[in-house]
């Protein structure tokens, strides 16, 4: 078998043991069963039982973020653009869940030089939704200077919506792909739609140091003497 036939197999077994065992409790005997292979090959291809994580977060980490980007399709609507981008990101959780633990749970917690790696996969997903809703805002001809920090915000906000709400559906029976996204959408085109129209939310005004906000009026106090006497 060609060794990079190989090495993904390997990577395969990786992604199921990690996935469901996490970092510490993983066996490389497990890991190499798994694979068909013997512990020692598996040494022999991928060093160590961290290059071997390192090695199945960075292949998880492009899937994933390749995935979702052939999933918008430039030529539709702004939501359109999103429900896709959406729908790609829950097909892909949802097919490799083990893939998405390693990622998103195991990863972020084993040290830091793993962390940075998913870190470094998710500011490309956040630079990606990103330049959609600034798109979206250009597009739609009413708010085209959409400030560069609000876009940014939104970006983040619905990437970490998208992130809990996968760990949500994974754990949720019977909840697709499909649900999943259509949840999402319903939770924030309802707000993106609006602010691409022009018709952003506003905060209360509320008071200045000048007005201080009303104190509910209290029934005036009797005087003690009159509390005296009533109690005589």
């Amino acid at each position: 078998m060609p060794r990079a036939v190989r090495e993904q197999q390997m990577l395969d077994a990786a992604v199921s043991v990690f996935g469901r065992r996490g970092y510490m409790a993983a066996s490389m005997d497990e890991i190499a069963e798994l694979a068909g292979v013997s512990k020692p090959l598996v040494y022999l291809y991928l060093n160590s039982k961290d290059d071997l994580f390192s090695a199945c977060v960075d292949r998880e980490a492009r899937a994933l973020t390749e995935a979702v980007r052939a999933g918008v399709r430039p030529g539709l609507s702004a939501d359109g653009q999103l429900w896709s981008g959406l729908r790609a990101f829950f097909t892909h959780t949802a097919r490799h869940p083990d893939a998405w633990r390693v990622l998103h749970l195991h990863a972020r917690t084993h040290g830091e030089r793993f962390a940075a790696e998913v870190a470094a996969m998710r500011e490309e997903i956040v630079a990606f939704v990103t330049q959609l809703i600034a798109a979206a805002a250009r597009d739609a001809h009413r708010d085209p200077h959409l400030a560069e920090g609000e876009v940014a915000g939104l970006a983040e906000a619905l990437v970490g919506a998208a992130e809990s709400l996968a760990d949500w559906a994974g754990a949720t029976e019977g909840v697709t792909a499909k649900q999943a996204a259509a949840t999402l959408m319903n939770f924030a085109w309802a707000g993106l739609g609006d602010l691409m129209a022009g018709r952003p939310w506003s905060a209360p005004e509320e008071p200045g140091p000048e007005e201080p906000a009303p104190v509910a009026e209290r029934a005036p106090q009797e005087e003690p003497s009159s509390v005296v006497q009533a109690a005589g």
